[in-house]
């Protein structure tokens, strides 16, 4: 029994270590295959790229290196995928100056994925050796070599706004942006150089706009807002942005800032209006509108909003007053007329039918013909002049005329 234990034991021992060798070994032998595949890829591309075609042939060599994570901090591949895609552009390139017939998106697409390359293998580049140490192999011809090219981004976004591809027109213009601020870029301040980027950023914005996206819209509205020719617009839809999201303070804000230095731009104004006369502040909204008609006194627009406003604060014979003033400008406009007849049957109201009997119906008399008048500019507008005359006939005693009314309300 002891004899069989005696030799058992090392039988097992042997045993556990060949085992142990086995699977230590292993992993030796997949990092070297995959070490050489690397080169081997690497080395393939070199060939194809030497022989001036296949630029596609040796990027797709490249990427399935890079699909696999650990091949994701080795330089030397991203190198080759740039000139990959060197090759490329510059083919396509060659054809349209040539102007044989080329797809501009692929062009497009080319020179946006040549920054991106070069980015990513400028991050890689600029990591200090051992020694702490930064010496950057690639960052002076790339920076150098891709502001020539960089004007296509910005063509890439004008392009994609014709065709109504915001999303695209978007990306393009937030690659065009960032270069300015990529480290790869440095050398070159194109933040302070860049007399574009303003109108980049406008046309950016515009496409976040345009996709009903706040976040995107508000994104690059700073420097958006520095192109001057389209700063109205801008502000147009930064507002809209702040809408969009329920930031009323931020909304009003925009509106007043917009209407301050625009007055006579037809959104701001309608709109902060709105938002006074729905919260009721009729004080404040009475107040844009004669900062309104101090900078245009020839808007109807702005002196209908003006007569609203007044009938809203109880004004009535201001308010009159105003419309009577557009009137006579404009005699074909129906609601002056309306909001005249309003403003005198308030006026009927406001007395006692006991005390006062006689003036509350010269007032109702006074609000029948602007009413009337009313009804023939605006046949289509019964819920407005209906209930109105039916206060008015019913007040006069004018049995015909009521009756009309009746049967036209129950209808």
């Amino acid at each position: 029994m002891n004899c069989l234990n005696g030799v058992s034991r090392p039988f097992l021992l042997i045993g556990l270590s060949l085992i142990t060798y086995h699977f230590s070994f292993i992993p030796c032998e997949a990092q070297t295959k995959k070490v050489n595949s690397v080169r081997q890829n690497i080395s393939e591309a070199r060939t194809i790229l030497k022989s001036g075609r296949g630029g596609d042939q040796a990027e797709r060599l490249m990427t399935d290196l890079l699909k696999d994570s650990v091949n994701r901090e080795d330089k030397r591949i991203y190198a080759v995928w740039y000139d990959a895609v060197l090759m490329q552009y510059l083919a396509v390139n060659e054809k349209l100056y040539m102007k044989q017939r080329q797809d501009t998106a692929q062009f497009l697409d080319l020179t946006r994925r040549l920054f991106n390359v070069a980015t990513a293998l400028d991050s890689l580049d600029m990591r200090p050796d051992k020694k702490g140490r930064v010496a950057p192999e690639y960052r002076r011809d790339h920076a150098r070599q891709l502001s020539t090219y960089r004007p296509n981004l910005f063509a890439a976004v004008t392009y994609f706004v014709r065709k109504g591809d915001y999303v695209k027109a978007y990306d393009y213009g937030e690659t065009y942006i960032a270069t300015a601020r990529q480290p790869l870029f440095s050398d070159l301040r194109l933040d302070s150089t860049d007399s574009r980027m303003p109108e980049a950023a406008y046309w950016t914005t515009y496409s976040g706009y345009r996709q009903q996206d706040a976040v995107r819209t508000l994104r690059y509205r700073q420097l958006a807002l520095r192109d001057t020719s389209k700063t109205a617009y801008t502000l147009q839809y930064i507002a809209e942005a702040r809408r969009w999201l329920k930031d009323d303070s931020l909304y009003l804000e925009t509106l007043r800032q917009g209407f301050r230095d625009y007055p006579r731009n037809p959104y701001f104004f309608p709109r902060l209006m709105d938002y006074y006369t729905s919260h009721k502040d009729y004080h404040r909204a009475l107040r844009v509108v004669n900062c309104a008609l101090e900078a245009n006194d020839s808007s109807q627009l702005t002196l209908f909003a003006k007569a609203t406003v007044l009938f809203d604060l109880g004004h009535f014979d201001e308010s009159i007053r105003v419309s009577e003033q557009l009137l006579e400008r404009n005699d074909t406009m129906p609601e002056p007329y309306y909001n005249i007849g309003s403003c005198y049957m308030n006026k009927a109201l406001a007395l006692s039918p006991l005390r006062e009997k006689k003036q509350q119906r010269r007032f109702y008399q006074q609000a029948r013909q602007y009413v009337e008048r009313y009804r023939q500019l605006a046949p289509d507008e019964r819920q407005k002049w209906g209930p109105a005359l039916y206060r008015i006939y019913l007040n006069l005693n004018m049995g015909r005329q009521f009756d009309e009314i009746d049967r036209l309300l129950n209808q």
